[in-house]
């Protein structure tokens, strides 16, 4: 949305810079998300391949919400290099172990921007950010009950393969 400057509605410069911070994780994230599915789309694994791509898509969608939130409150978006993702992976279980542990990561920048947001007084922010804290639980409870039934399976082969096809069906309708 372009237009006038209220300075009214101004973030402050701790604000904007911890928001584009988010904003450049989260664009971070689609990027580790692609990379996990492009290890799957080489395995015989792909609904975890279509799992990983829903995930990057996700992704997009929250660094876009920022995007939009850090224009709405007339800050400016800085944007920075992404750095290559890994993938290459041991093992499904490892994808997931490092995809919750990224997830988890997440989930702590979030809530420290949430906090900051307090101590700026910026309720708006906070408001805003009340979606993400309640997306980031879903989300490490997704990736953490694969992580359990992936452990659990083990060397299963029939197990993986029932596992991913029920991932498959994500993001279906």
């Amino acid at each position: 949305m372009c237009g006038p400057k209220f300075p009214a509605m101004q973030l402050s410069p701790k604000i904007e810079k911890a928001l584009n911070n988010q904003f450049n994780l989260e664009f971070a994230s689609a990027y580790v998300y692609l990379g996990m599915a492009a290890y799957f789309e080489q395995t015989p694994f792909a609904g975890f391949a279509s799992w990983m791509s829903v995930q990057y898509r996700e992704e997009l969608e929250h660094a876009q919400k920022f995007f939009k939130y850090v224009n709405e409150r007339n800050g400016k978006v800085v944007l920075e290099a992404v750095a290559q993702p890994k993938s290459e992976y041991k093992s499904p279980v490892e994808a997931f172990q490092i995809s919750l542990g990224h997830e988890q990561k997440v989930s702590a920048s979030i809530l420290a921007l949430y906090e900051l947001a307090g101590e700026e007084k910026d309720f708006t922010t906070q408001s805003f950010l009340r979606w993400f804290l309640d997306e980031q639980l879903e989300e490490e409870k997704n990736v953490g009950a694969l992580v359990v039934k992936l452990k659990l399976i083990g060397e299963n082969i029939n197990g993986a393969f029932a596992l991913d096809h029920q991932a498959g069906k994500r993001g279906q309708k």
